[in-house]
């Protein structure tokens, strides 16, 4: 924006008809504009796209001549200043027109914004930079609602159980889902997605189908709100039995500082389950660092709802082959999307763990020994969730 100020969204939004042409620059041009005019505090905060390649990155659309008179420049700097006087951010951010045709752009923008994040030829990290801009674009949107801003809620889980000597229980699991950061879409985790909800609700019913038993080393990858590592946790603290050793891992830090608050929540003291433990700490899958209690291999593996990315899978598989026990379990449940950006990303598990033995002799191989497919429960769940896919992976 030459003139120092946000210009009219009328006069600076490419028209959607041309979307498909319209540059990475053009389009981070246009949202930067958008909230230096209607959300400004926000704007220090928008989400930025990786470092690419010049060419992907500069607009070349409009070639500089390289010819400019010295009265032309004189004339031009004299039009800024004039502006400058008469310029009321004011005015224009509460122009009712304005406002609607962005609000109308913005619509139209999100609903085509497939096959502008993925136009043919384009590479990874560019359709990466794209979809923080959709994202940036839909946070913007939201804003425009009138609603109040997203509450953290704090929900209480009871599951079922006939695990132990006491016949028919439940185990009771309270959650904070934190609301999301509207400036990082990669912070998912604040919130208990449906696929470990469903989960969770299968080991409580039926532990010994997934070979729980008390003593296990369990780890959690993605572990997000902590459903899924609290739930096994409190389902193996029992009085008769020396408990399980849960360690809960993610990523993102602020995922992490509300998964140990969760984990405070529902483990108040070291005495209140002195059977059973949770403990938290970072993982990286893509450069994890096998330190401390990762330095031990697990006996049980859990993740739900944790592939967003192509290379997801596979960095999930080079975890799980350093940290499974050779006669370990990997239990994997994915949700299964037929639109919007994580379409058929399901699809990357069955690329990447093999279906059943590969027949090589003297090669131990992590594969899909099982796949149930589960249907979705009403209430439970994102809209765009058809069912599920669980997965049973080990050694063979």
């Amino acid at each position: 924006m030459a003139t120092g100020h946000p210009t009219r969204p009328t006069s600076s939004l490419p028209p959607l008809r041309s979307l498909p042409m319209s540059t990475l620059s053009q389009i981070t041009a246009a949202i930067d504009n958008l909230h230096a005019l209607y959300r400004p505090t926000a704007l220090a905060a928008l989400p930025q796209p990786k470092a690419l390649p010049k060419h992907l990155v500069h607009d070349t659309s409009v070639p500089d001549s390289g010819y400019a008179s010295a009265e032309g420049e004189d004339e031009e700097d004299d039009e800024c200043e004039d502006e400058e006087d008469t310029f009321d951010i004011d005015v224009l951010r509460s122009d009712s027109f304005e406002r609607e045709f962005t609000i109308r752009w913005l619509t139209g923008f999100t609903a085509r914004s497939d096959s502008w994040v993925y136009p043919p030829g384009c590479s990874e990290d560019e359709s990466d930079a794209r979809a923080v801009l959709v994202d940036a674009a839909a946070s913007l949107l939201g804003s425009f609602s009138g609603e109040d801003e997203e509450e953290a809620v704090t929900r209480t889980f009871t599951f079922p159980t006939t695990f132990g000597s006491s016949g028919v229980g439940a185990v009771h699991v309270e959650l904070n889902d934190a609301a999301l950061l509207t400036d990082d879409h990669t912070s998912v985790g604040l919130q208990s997605w449906g696929s470990a909800i469903r989960l969770a609700e299968r080991m409580c019913l039926d532990p010994s189908a997934f070979s729980l038993a008390s003593g296990q080393r369990i780890l959690e990858l993605g572990a997000g709100t902590g459903l899924l590592s609290i739930a096994a946790a409190k389902l193996l603290a029992h009085p008769s039995s020396i408990g399980a050793q849960v360690l809960a891992t993610d990523y993102h830090p602020h995922v992490l500082d509300n998964l140990r608050d969760n984990v405070s929540t529902n483990f108040p003291s070291s005495t209140s389950s002195p059977h059973s433990s949770v403990e938290v700490l970072p993982l990286d899958w893509q450069n994890p660092v096998f330190e401390g209690p990762l330095a031990e291999k697990f006996d049980r593996i859990l993740a739900a709802d944790v592939v967003y990315h192509p290379d997801h899978a596979r960095w999930i598989k080079a975890c799980a082959e350093h940290l499974l026990t050779t006669d370990g379990l990997f239990w994997l449940i994915i949700p299964l999307r037929s639109t919007g950006r994580h379409e058929g990303m399901s699809d990357t598990v069955d690329a990447i763990f093999p279906h059943g033995p590969s027949g090589k002799n003297d090669v131990q191989e992590l594969v899909i020994l099982g796949m149930e497919e589960l249907r979705k429960q009403d209430g439970v769940g994102r809209v765009d969730e058809g069912g599920y896919k669980l997965y049973k992976i080990g050694w063979a």
